[in-house]
């Protein structure tokens, strides 16, 4: 369920839905799609969130492999957690986990205008057995951290001794740290002053008795709406370095309901920076509230947070909120460093730079060849007849011919088209999609070199032409270190960024349209080689062409099994562009679409035109692509041409 997906199809119809449903069916749908065989490679190819090795970090012996954190009411049941592993989070949170369950009815609502969710209780969870048992089968890898809360009811003493009890059952599972709740705006301060002492004190004592460097780290929980005035007075009281840090909550408590959302933003803002001033400079800090958009994320950074955690962002915004935060941190790192040394020419760039010009070369002489002799000189010995005496078994054969070499023909110059703009702009910057998308073309084209073989027929001019581009092939996809985009990211939910997962949303189904039509093409041409409506057409049985001339189809199966590995190849580029590329301001990427796609589709449709083809039938997958590529374009344009701005806040 990926931005372009999320925001145009599912969220306008999960949103109309009760909350508590939506939240539901959307987490066993990621749930199922996890499980199934192959399932996490889906969740990561339409994605592409793998963090960069940039944004690890540290914390004791904790790995993190990103700053951005899994908030534990985003999927309180663990339904989906091994599906949401691979968004591109660093750490998952549990809880909260009280020591019985605690469940509610009520529904969950939501307020559209403000971006919040309006939960009927803090604490409904499923209690603190069901949670070991999630522990201990978390199905991912992240490091785990559990937030525990005592009874709001019961006295201080009692509260005390539920978080020491849960903290001590907790503490022999396989868990990264626990955020304790020893501060709670139910109670006054004397109370909360006591409960605290209380916590500090065991947080001194597993420092002191426990010296094993895995050992849990102990986080203090403070809530966000919890008085400034009143914090500082606490914090003041204890010594706050007995904490491996604070976290942040995200919860606004109204009278018989908490606000989870984006207003929780500048209450977070306000809390870090209080902490910064009165916690050690080292002090760890998560921040929990209010992020719905990538400069949500980098306010909270700059504020002095040393992590965040997602929750309502990822109910508003979309499951690539993560991966859109990581980027924009990596921006934000690399920025400032100078970069590095651009490659030389023929490295590996200029020798892809030199396939695309080769294709398209290539493309314009097959294109003039396909609209005037149709058949080549080799290709009559192999007939054993003139292009005269072709025409004479009927009129429509060459014309048919035609149609199948000028689609391979402009199908080869956007494959062209598509290299060189890759090479010059992805594969010279080391952008790891780029260098994915020509690999997988690259092998599925060459490869299909051999389709031309299906029905026996040998085409010299393409073995040359493979023999010359392959070696090009190699020599591009040699030792190129992944680089980061070095380019300014989205960093706001936008109007063109919303146009844009539109536009996306079109490219992508046309990426996939496109490999099915090249699959099918291709297992046409070395299997039937015809269609109906080729026969229609043509006003001939497959019978009557072979007898004619037995050597007539496997010439034909070769240019049709031929166009068909094209443009499979072609149609991979253009998805993976479609599914991993695509960045705010890249105008390059706009102009790749454009340009890549439209001699395809000028050779495809003129050609049946000229020809009189002109079924409605068979035609109408072609008319179904051309409209998803240029409402693409449209939607695509506002994004791709506008420039990246921070906020002003």
């Amino acid at each position: 369920m990926p931005d372009w997906s999320y925001q145009t199809l599912f969220r306008p119809v999960l949103f109309r839905l009760p909350a508590r449903v939506a939240r539901t069916v959307t987490l066993n749908a990621m749930r199922g799609v996890s499980r199934i065989p192959g399932g996490t490679f889906i969740i990561k190819t339409l994605g592409h969130m793998e963090p960069s090795p940039l944004l690890e970090s540290h914390h004791s012996a904790i790995i993190f492999s990103t700053p951005v954190g899994l908030s534990g009411g985003v999927d309180p049941h663990g339904t989906a957690h091994r599906a949401l592993s691979q968004f591109g989070f660093g750490f998952v949170e549990l809880g909260p986990i009280t020591k019985e369950q605690q469940i509610t009815t009520d529904p969950i609502r939501m307020d559209l205008t403000n971006e919040a969710l309006l939960y009927p209780s803090e604490y409904e969870n499923d209690g603190l057995q069901r949670f070991i048992h999630r522990i201990r089968n978390p199905g991912h890898r992240l490091p785990l951290f559990a937030r525990i809360a005592a009874d709001q009811a019961h006295s201080v003493d009692h509260a005390a001794e539920e978080l020491r009890s849960l903290h001590h059952t907790l503490s022999h599972e396989n868990l990264a740290g626990i955020y304790v709740e020893a501060i709670s705006e139910k109670h006054d301060l004397t109370s909360n002053k006591e409960l605290l002492q209380q916590m500090t004190e065991l947080a001194l004592q597993v420092r002191t008795t426990d010296h094993d460097h895995a050992r849990q780290l102990l986080y203090l929980y403070i809530p966000l709406d919890f008085p400034n005035d009143e914090l500082k007075q606490l914090l003041q009281d204890v010594d706050t370095s007995q904490w491996d840090g604070f976290v942040i909550g995200n919860a606004i408590h109204e009278q018989d309901r908490i606000r989870i959302g984006k207003e929780g933003l500048a209450l977070c803002i306000d809390k870090l920076q209080l902490l910064r001033e009165m916690t050690a400079p080292s002090a760890i800090i998560k921040a929990t509230a209010g992020v719905h958009e990538p400069q949500d994320a980098l306010d909270l950074l700059h504020a002095g947070a040393d992590y965040i955690l997602l929750h309502s962002g990822l109910v508003f915004s979309g499951p690539g909120l993560p991966k859109r935060i990581n980027d924009a941190i990596i921006y934000n790192k690399i920025s400032q460093t100078p970069p590095p040394p651009e490659p030389s020419f023929w490295k590996h760039w200029g020798w892809l730079s030199l396939l695309g010009i080769g294709m398209i070369i290539g493309g314009m002489i097959a294109w003039l060849i396909a609209s005037s002799s149709v058949l080549l000189s080799y290709d009559e010995v192999f007939l054993g007849m003139t292009r005269t005496e072709v025409g004479w078994i009927n009129p429509h054969l060459l014309h048919f011919m035609s149609h199948d070499r000028i689609t391979l023909a402009g199908t080869m110059m956007s494959l062209g088209i598509l290299y060189y703009y890759l090479a010059k702009n992805g594969i010279r910057h080391g952008l790891h999609w780029a260098k994915t998308a020509v690999m997988c073309s690259g092998i599925i084209g060459f490869s299909s070199f051999f389709l031309y073989l299906g029905y026996g027929y040998f085409d010299p001019i393409h073995a040359v032409a493979a023999a010359i581009l392959f070696p090009m092939f190699i020599l591009a996809m040699r030792s190129n270190p992944d680089q980061p985009l070095r380019s300014p990211v989205n960093l706001h939910n936008s109007r063109e960024w919303r146009l844009a997962m539109w536009g996306q949303l079109c490219f992508v189904i046309l990426g996939f349209a496109l490999c099915i039509g090249g699959i099918v093409i291709a297992g046409v041409g070395v299997t039937n080689v015809f269609v109906p409506q080729d026969l229609t057409f043509m006003g001939l049985t497959r019978e009557a062409l072979n007898n004619a001339n037995p050597n007539l189809i496997p010439l034909i199966a070769h240019d049709r099994a031929g166009f068909g590995g094209a443009l499979l190849s072609d149609a991979v580029l253009i998805l993976i562009v479609a599914l991993w590329g695509l960045q705010q301001g890249q105008r390059w990427q706009w102009w790749t679409l454009l340009l890549g796609g439209a001699p395809g589709f000028v050779a495809g449709l003129s050609v049946h035109y000229g020809i009189g083809y002109m079924d409605f039938i068979h035609l109408l997958p072609a008319y179904f692509a051309l409209a998803l590529y240029i409402t693409g374009l449209i939607l695509l344009y506002p994004y791709s041409m506008s420039e990246v701005r921070s906020a002003k806040r």
